[in-house]
């Protein structure tokens, strides 16, 4: 799951930056608007942390830009000031969540997993597709009730395509999610097949069945009935 931190504390921003990737999200900073803007009309974020008071634009435009394209991705305004008009604006806009400064990690990363689950999982803690059950907050997955051994990015996958079930994925939107915005620098697409395959391999072996289906020149898709 992917995050994207507007704040222009740059302590800040490292801080929530290294917290978030402890509990597994891939995370991408942005020190100011432009920064945001650009990333936001480039990538695909689950979650954007937005600060309200930025040095060379207002955070709730970012909340509005998101809106008129219709994107999905959650959104947690980040102030301040407690102020009752900027949390209703922002609230009105289409935000998810509103914390105001200071505030512990531990809270924000509990209200960026919720907002998650209720956009990709239905609020869902636990996701069963016939004998695969996966927890995203423990980061953990059992087929028949065997628990698998898979890695950090196997995981990230599994749950990308759960996500997105009975879609086709393209290789650049599944690199993106796996590694972000250096996925712009990749000469191949090579280190998708080796995780897809072994995703593949853990899963049979616990005799769980194979969704994930192969788009000749496209990407990936996981079928789910």
């Amino acid at each position: 799951m992917k995050i994207l931190i507007t704040e222009d504390e740059k302590e800040l921003a490292k801080a929530v930056k290294e917290y978030l990737e402890q509990d597994g999200f891939l995370c991408e900073t942005a020190y100011d608007f432009d920064e945001a803007l650009e990333k936001l009309e480039l990538y695909r974020y689950d979650c954007a942390v937005v600060d309200i008071m930025l040095p060379d634009g207002n955070g709730l435009d970012l909340v509005r830009h998101l809106k008129e394209r219709h994107s999905d991705t959650g959104i947690i305004i980040v102030s301040a000031k407690n102020s009752l008009d900027d949390k209703i604006n922002g609230l009105d806009l289409g935000a998810d969540d509103y914390l105001t400064k200071p505030f512990h990690l531990s809270e924000l990363s509990a209200r960026v997993k919720s907002i998650i689950r209720r956009r990709n999982f239905k609020g869902e803690n636990i996701i069963l597709i016939d004998n695969i059950k996966i927890l995203p907050n423990e980061r953990e997955v059992f087929v028949n009730n065997n628990k698998l051994d898979l890695t950090a990015k196997e995981f990230d996958l599994l749950n990308f395509f759960v996500s997105n079930k009975n879609r086709v994925l393209t290789r650049e939107a599944i690199a993106e999610n796996l590694i972000g915005e250096h996925a712009d620098f990749l000469d191949s697409f090579d280190f998708i097949y080796t995780h897809i395959k072994n995703l593949r391999k853990k899963i049979i072996a616990a005799e769980g069945k194979d969704r994930i289906k192969t788009i000749y020149s496209i990407g990936y898709k996981f079928l789910v009935e």
